[in-house]
């Protein structure tokens, strides 16, 4: 039997709510599953204990016994230190378009003329009364 440890999604809509559950990955995802490991609530904000709780020893022995877990599944135990984290390829699919681009590099430059202009000013004056003690001898 080909196991997955995976999320199966409850909740009414637009207030999505998972279960992390022990399934047979033949069976639909919200279908029939063997056991309910922990849930996942993506609604609660990141540095709550209540966003993910899991039963780690369930989840260890269902891992032991040959179940996989699906990718999101795997970063929350990347998270709980269960599993060693993984080199993921950053896609193009993260960068920004071109014209968020072009935005970007024009804030940049501003902001480096404001910098320049803030900077430039402080000096003129320390040059302008050196010219002025020099014309004052």
């Amino acid at each position: 039997m080909a196991m997955k440890i995976r999320l199966a999604r409850g909740g009414s809509k637009k207030r999505p709510f998972y279960r992390i559950v022990a399934a047979d990955s033949r069976m639909p995802r919200d279908g029939r599953y063997i056991e309910k490991l922990g849930t996942y609530n993506p609604l609660l904000p990141k540095d709550s204990e209540e966003r993910v709780k899991m039963d780690l020893d369930r989840v260890k022995h269902w891992m032991d016994q040959g179940a996989q877990p699906t990718d999101r599944v795997s970063r929350m135990l990347e998270a709980a230190g269960i599993l060693e984290k993984k080199e993921r390829a950053n896609l193009k699919k993260g960068e920004p378009g071109k014209k968020a681009q072009e935005r970007a590099e024009e804030k940049a430059a501003k902001k480096a003329a404001a910098e320049e202009a803030a900077n430039a000013p402080a000096e003129e004056p320390a040059e302008e009364a050196a010219a002025e003690e020099e014309k004052a001898e």
